[in-house]
């Protein structure tokens, strides 16, 4: 198959039940998947022996068009009926992916995740639960009281909840379609004690944290796609805010572990200068690392950032004593 024209940026289906149900079948099927960028996404489609699917990873992770007579019966109705499969000219092609990570599986956006209000899951979110979960590892403190703030999948929180049993685990959002998704993977997880809140940041929960988690979007976006765009000077606006409303929110002894990017500018990183004036006034214990030197070269090629030697991702950590 050949197309010239893109892809429609499909939305997260709304059904919640019946994305479950179809969540729950392709899982008893053995289907495990781990999504890479979209980089890499594209080049690996753009093979042309990968232009059609021929399998049920083609179909739910890597978005390929397909036959309608390639899947079992059961799982097509069940796209159907949860609104998770267009018609492509003669084809279908789905409207939601499902990935690996942790043993469970998470529903997201289909590719390209170009909608303005896309689920994105993906290498970074790994990373970011990895991050969390090595950080719940080396904690000794219980965890009564913990949210993911600006959750997206939900996945970092599931992640915590599956370490915390009896922990009340708040998975906050501003996006709708991230709410669906994280309300679906949770239950799909088991994981009791989870709950998903509109939230603009912390604004509408209340009361102090012992974890508070996020992976805000740090990028600069010109499509504004939540998902990705951090705004603020050169993409860490979003990160810095985060930051500021979390530290107001950790209980005695309570953590906040944050997963974003870094601009590196003449070797100097401003959001860590940032960091170390905002914890050293609340008197803050913290800790600073580059996950990754350098990632997204790519935008670099960008306007934006003319002025930038590299992007680092970096895992902040800040303990109030």
């Amino acid at each position: 198959m050949t197309r010239s024209e893109p892809l429609p940026p499909y939305a997260f289906p709304e059904d919640e039940a019946a994305v479950l149900a179809l969540a729950r079948a392709v899982r008893e099927t053995g289907y495990t998947f781990t999504t890479v960028t979209p980089a890499t996404h594209a080049h690996v489609n753009a093979r042309p022996r990968n232009a059609g699917a021929k399998s049920l990873r083609d179909v739910f992770g890597w978005s390929r068009p397909f036959q309608a007579d390639l899947l079992p019966e059961p799982i097509l109705r069940l796209m159907r009926e949860a609104g998770a499969v267009a018609e492509d000219g003669p084809l279908l092609r789905p409207t939601i992916r499902f990935s690996s990570l942790d043993g469970e599986l998470f529903a997201h956006s289909a590719y390209p995740p170009s909608a303005a209000d896309a689920v994105f899951f993906g290498p970074d979110t790994m990373r970011f639960a990895n991050a969390v979960i090595a950080h719940l590892e080396n904690r000794t403190a219980p965890v009564r009281r913990a949210v993911d703030l600006g959750c997206g999948s939900g996945a970092a929180g599931i992640c915590v909840a599956k370490r915390a049993p009896g922990a009340e685990i708040v998975l906050v959002d501003i996006n709708p379609a991230a709410m669906r998704a994280s309300r679906v993977n949770a239950r799909l997880a088991g994981t009791d004690g989870v709950t998903v809140r509109r939230s603009d940041m912390l604004r509408a929960v209340e009361g102090q944290f012992d974890l508070i988690v996020s992976n805000p979007p740090f990028m600069v976006d010109t499509a504004g796609r939540a998902y990705r765009h951090g705004g603020g000077p050169l993409g860490a606006g979003l990160s810095l805010a985060v930051a500021e409303q979390a530290v107001e929110r950790l209980a005695s002894g309570g953590g906040l572990l944050l997963f974003t990017g870094a601009a590196i500018v003449e070797g100097e990183d401003p959001f860590r200068d940032a960091i170390a004036d905002l914890c050293t006034r609340a008197g803050l214990d913290w800790t600073y690392r580059e996950f990754d030197p350098d990632e997204y070269g790519e935008e670099l090629a960008t306007g934006a950032y003319d002025a930038v030697e590299r992007l680092a991702l970096v895992v902040l950590t800040v303990t109030r004593p």
